[in-house]
């Protein structure tokens, strides 16, 4: 039987009974079945019926329970993929239908828990996209539902699988940004919270006076815990997400009232019972506690100015505050002393709720100071009510919560009780010091989710926003505590971080680089048990100064002190002090000040322990952090990193090999590479076949890698080809087709590749001019005409501008031919005229014939240069090539345009594109690019014909325009001067600096330099240019007085003077 299921969907036809089996296939152990039957599985999900029967199967209680969770798995993720009737493949309406009539029914009474979730799941997805317009009737039988089941007579499952089924929608759509989603919330809010309020309550009451007073049914007690519980979340999402203003609303003021109360009661309960409470009581008070505690977090941070109008809520936040300073003590308490630094103390079983719970007390604290100093910024219209209610809100605050003793506390809590290093630390600290230290990094991006960071946090606002009235009574105790002499090392730890965090606050007060040569440099040299703490602690504390304060004199203090904690000659500088050591030097090494002259004495100590660390260390995060230090320093000390360089190579490869599916890892290998190759210049030559490979497998097509390493590969091969000037050209050649290929992504990348592909013209123009590289890429150069924004094509002009002017120092007029050809041929060149020609009529026609053009402003500039260069290179190709063009844009085989179906003359071709050519000049912003447009017009007038001839009032301006601007300072003695013509002597000559030694120069800077000595626009004067054309065009329409007669008659006489002024002929 399973045999079938390998047909064809269209020849295995989808069947309730073959769904069965297919579903027991895909449920199988055996490896075989389960390929098979998921196979079958994706082929029927687009078929009519197939959810209907899964549905089907999923509420059939007689069947497997593991087919049933199947079922309903597959269903669910259907939704995700096909219920949207704008889908691919959406599942039909009847079958829509079919599903939404048994989805209520079935979930109330579906005994299994995790059945009876996914389920839920399954109609909160089906709510988001068919409630109101489709399933109108939902909610309120959902509320029918709750209001039933209060009858002594309901199913004793209906009630929490409703209330299931009611948090799981409610989960759904408060989740949801969009405003028709926003307003569905609202809409429902009042009439659920009416409903699922007294149950909440009632539950409650009913199941916390069995716990205070006794009774004989502990299986209704826990069956209300359960109820309580559920309604509890869903209206602790309704209220946060149902009203823009709940502080106007009176359910809501009552029931934060209520909140209140049962918040304190629990505590109490909790408190006064902690010793003859079951386990399952204890859970009991702590979800609810916690619930409500996220409640009340919640509306302080979602809206914090509704919240200080709440009743008694300021008077909260100071009981929650005190819940966390209470649970300071018991944070503090296990802290670090050198005199019982044997005592292990046991951990309280209930630590980890009073910890969560002294979250949510620094969170709320956090949001008020939010809400006064750092408001969320909004562009919606403030009602005057609205304002004035911030106003209110905002100066209660500040007078009634946030008073000078209050702030100094919640500063000295922070401070002496959750910036202590605890036992428990210290004895992760010896057990995996290259986890703690990982953890203890990464929390700081968590802080949502952990005391400490937190804490951190809230005291950088405090720091910040009371700075006169903090700074000053923590540097007295910074003051008294910065000495050697001072071995209270957990007090000494504290206070650092706080000197830390406060760096961007304290650095006028404070005398950094003095504490450090007094305090930091005997301290960290100090061998004594427990001074690895501080010397974690200093590696922290440096480099949070180092961009602060720490001047110039002072840094050797600092790579000293680095170098000195890399070390693992000293045993005190254990795993956690190298390798924190060893990340925060990336911060060192990366500030804009660094020095590598100064560094060089440290350099090869720091890099060597740095080598060392990353072979020894075992987590990829911890390798890839020290890999990203090492990074820093070779791009910072530039050439100065070459002694080194062959140390840092030789361990890439393992790591290569070691990071295995780790991308990441593998990115920041290539980074490294990159950066190495950028720095070294010419010495890195001895790399680059060696990266070659590792560039060509990230770029191939069906590489797994490609979608992770090809930006970092791009930089890589982008430098290498900077820095080459020996190459080995197939290695390089050999990537070019894969290059081609990135090409067609037209992905980020997109920008890199064609520089590249530049850069590859600038290094092997006769290579990449060769019929098998030339035709694809010209042919992928078409497929980006016209789909790219300015930026994107403004590389793709530079692009095409490089390889003409290569094409014609190589061959001449006949490259130039080839590539007209080429272009020619792949629609390029028609499909350019057709952008030009869709803009000409765009300028032309208004109102409601108006025209809309496919190119404009830059894009137009763009188009005309790359015409230009042809113009320049060859004026007779060009227009040759040009007739021909406009007949194919004509055709269906160019893009779609404003352009006439019939052939065009090219003497209408010519009068359209020079009128659109002319009136467009002006907005031509670059003086080069002008001076370019300037001589690819006057190179027409070799043509002597009519269209140029007739356009000679436009030329006469255009030549005014440029010469004027192209004229040197010293114009009264040459009006031949042109600005943009490079004195030939310097074409060739290096870079020199003031000392007068020659300066680094990649080879690829020289290539550009040769390419622009070559380029019309440095290499014609304008003035001899225009002079020669026009002398030409007079010869050959028969003398000057001929000229005169037929073609200078029709220029205005102020053009002509203006023109003549300059001394041109």
């Amino acid at each position: 039987m399973n045999s079938a299921f390998e047909l064809p969907a269209e020849a295995n036809p989808l069947t309730e009974n073959l769904l069965l089996h297919a579903l027991k296939s895909a449920a199988s152990n055996d490896v075989h079945q389960l390929q098979t039957g998921t196979k079958q599985l994706q082929q029927w999900e687009t078929r009519k019926g197939y959810y209907p029967h899964l549905q089907s199967i999923f509420l059939d209680k007689h069947l497997p329970r593991e087919v049933r969770y199947l079922a309903v798995i597959q269903l669910k993720n259907g939704i995700d993929k096909y219920w949207r009737k704008a889908a691919t493949n959406a599942v039909n309406k009847e079958d829509r239908e079919a599903v939404r009539v048994r989805l209520l029914p079935s979930g109330t009474r579906e005994a299994d828990h995790q059945l009876a979730l996914q389920n839920a799941l399954v109609i909160a997805k089906i709510t988001k996209f068919e409630y109101p317009n489709d399933w109108p009737d939902e909610v309120t039988t959902i509320i029918e539902l709750l209001r039933a089941s209060a009858h002594p007579n309901s199913p004793s499952l209906q009630l929490p699988r409703t209330l299931l089924i009611l948090l799981q929608i409610v989960k759904e759509l408060t989740s949801g940004r969009t405003p028709r989603i926003r307003a569905t919330v609202q809409s429902l809010t009042s009439e659920i919270f009416r409903v699922v309020a007294p149950i909440y309550i009632d539950k409650l009451h009913s199941w916390l006076s069995f716990l205070q007073h006794g009774g004989d049914d502990e299986g209704g007690a826990l069956q209300d815990v359960e109820h309580s519980l559920l309604a509890l979340k869903v209206i602790r999402r309704l209220l946060i997400a149902g009203y823009e203003f709940p502080n106007r609303e009176n359910d809501v003021q009552s029931f934060w009232t209520i909140t209140r109360d049962h918040f304190g009661t629990l505590l109490q309960v909790a408190a006064q019972g902690a010793s003859s409470l079951t386990q399952d009581a204890i859970v009991a008070i702590q979800k609810h506690l916690m619930q409500l505690a996220k409640y009340h977090v919640e509306m302080a941070q979602a809206h914090p100015f509704a919240f200080v109008h709440m009743h008694e809520s300021l008077n909260l936040v100071q009981a929650y505050w005190n819940l966390a300073a209470e649970y300071s003590k018991i944070f503090a308490s296990t802290t670090y002393s050198m005199k019982d630094a044997g005592i292990s103390m046991d951990e309280d079983p209930r630590k980890t709720f009073q910890e969560r719970l002294c979250l949510k007390g620094l969170l709320i604290t956090r949001a008020c100071l939010k809400m006064v100093f750092n408001p969320a910024p909004s562009i919606k219209y403030k009602q005057p009510q609205e304002k004035e209610e911030r106003a209110q809100a905002t100066e209660i605050v500040k007078s009634q919560l946030l008073t000078s003793d209050f702030v100094k506390e919640l500063m000295e809590t922070v401070v002496t009780r959750f910036f202590v290093i605890r036992a428990s630390d210290l004895r992760e600290w010896e057990e995996d010091p290259e986890e703690w230290e990982s953890r203890q990094e990464g929390e700081g991006d968590s802080f949502e989710f952990s005391v400490r960071p937190c804490a951190e946090k809230l005291f950088l606002d405090l720091a910040i926003n009371f700075k006169d009235l903090l700074v000053p009574p923590l540097l007295d105790v910074f003051y008294a505590i910065s000495s050697p002499d001072h071995d209270n090392l957990g007090l000494k730890d504290s206070v650092y971080t706080a000197i830390g965090l406060a760096a961007p606050v304290s650095y006028q007060a404070l005398d950094f680089d003095s504490f450090l040569a007094s305090t930091l440099v005997p301290e960290s040299q100090k061998q004594q048990p427990g001074y690895n703490i501080l010397r974690r602690r200093i590696a922290i504390l440096l480099a949070q100064w180092i961009s602060v304060k720490i001047s110039q004199s002072s840094r050797p203090a600092v790579y000293s002190i680095f170098r000195y904690f890399l070390s693992k000659e000293d045993s005190l500088n254990d795993g956690v002090v190298r390798i924190t050591a060893a990340r925060q030097f990336k911060a060192i090494a990366d500030e804009w000040e660094f020095d590598a002259s100064h560094f060089l004495p440290y350099a090869s100590d720091v890099l060597s322990s740095l080598m060392d660390l990353i072979e020894s260390v075992e987590l990829a995060e911890t390798k890839l952090a020290l890999l990203e230090t090492v990074s820093a320093l070779v791009e910072r000390m530039g050439q100065h990193i070459s002694p080194y360089a062959d140390e840092i190579v030789s361990l890439l490869p393992r790591l290569w090999e070691q990071s295995g599916e780790e991308n990441i890892m593998k990115q920041a290998i290539l980074t490294i590479l990159a950066r190495l190759v950028s720095s070294m210049k010419a010495e890195s030559r001895k790399y680059h076949l060696m990266a070659l490979p590792i560039i060509k497998g990230a770029l191939e097509p069906d590489s797994e890698t490609r979608v992770y390493l090809l930006e970092d590969a791009l930089d890589l091969l982008a430098n290498i080809l900077e820095q080459t000037d020996q190459p080995t050209p197939q290695a390089l050649l050999g990537i070019v087709p894969y290059l081609l290929k990135v090409l067609d992504l037209g992905t980020d990348t997109l920008r890199k590749a064609l520089e590249i592909v530049e850069s590859y013209f600038l290094f092997l123009p006769s290579e990449m001019l060769h019929d098998s590289l030339r035709l694809p890429l010209i042919h992928s150069l078409d497929s980006l005409l016209g789909s790219l924004k300015a930026d994107g094509n403004g590389v793709l002009t530079h692009l095409f501008e490089v390889i003409i002017l290569q094409a014609e120092s190589i061959a001449g007029e006949r490259a130039v031919e080839i590539t007209v050809t080429d272009l020619l041929n792949s629609y390029f060149l028609p499909n350019l005229l057709n952008g030009l020609h869709s803009s000409y009529l765009a300028h032309c026609t208004t109102g409601p014939l108006a025209r809309e053009s496919l190119v404009d402003g830059a894009i137009e500039t763009d188009y005309f240069t790359m015409l230009s260069r042809l113009m320049i290179a060859s004026t007779r190709i060009t227009l040759t090539a040009i007739e021909p063009a406009r007949s194919v844009s004509n055709t269906s085989k160019a893009r779609p345009s404003n352009a006439a179906e019939a052939p065009e003359p090219f003497e209408k071709t010519m009068s359209w594109l020079l009128e659109e050519w002319f009136s467009h000049f002006p907005d031509i912003p670059s003086l080069p690019v002008r001076k370019l447009h300037c001589l690819a017009l006057t190179n027409l007038l070799t043509t002597t014909q009519p269209f140029i001839l007739n356009r000679l009032q436009d030329l006469m301006t255009v030549w005014t325009s440029v010469i004027i601007e192209l004229r040197t300072s010293d114009e009264s003695k040459d009006v031949k001067s042109d600005s943009l013509v490079y004195d030939p002597t310097l074409i060739h000559s290096n870079y020199t600096m003031e000392d007068g030694q020659s300066m680094p120069e990649a080879p690829e800077e020289a290539r550009r330099r040769a390419l622009e000595g070559r380029d019309p626009v440095h290499k014609y004067n304008t003035v001899e240019f225009v002079a020669g054309r026009l002398s030409e065009v007079i010869a050959n329409v028969g003398g000057i007085e001929t000229f005169r007669e037929q073609w200078l008659v029709n220029v205005d006489v102020e053009v002509v003077r203006a023109f003549g002024e300059l001394g041109v002929l």
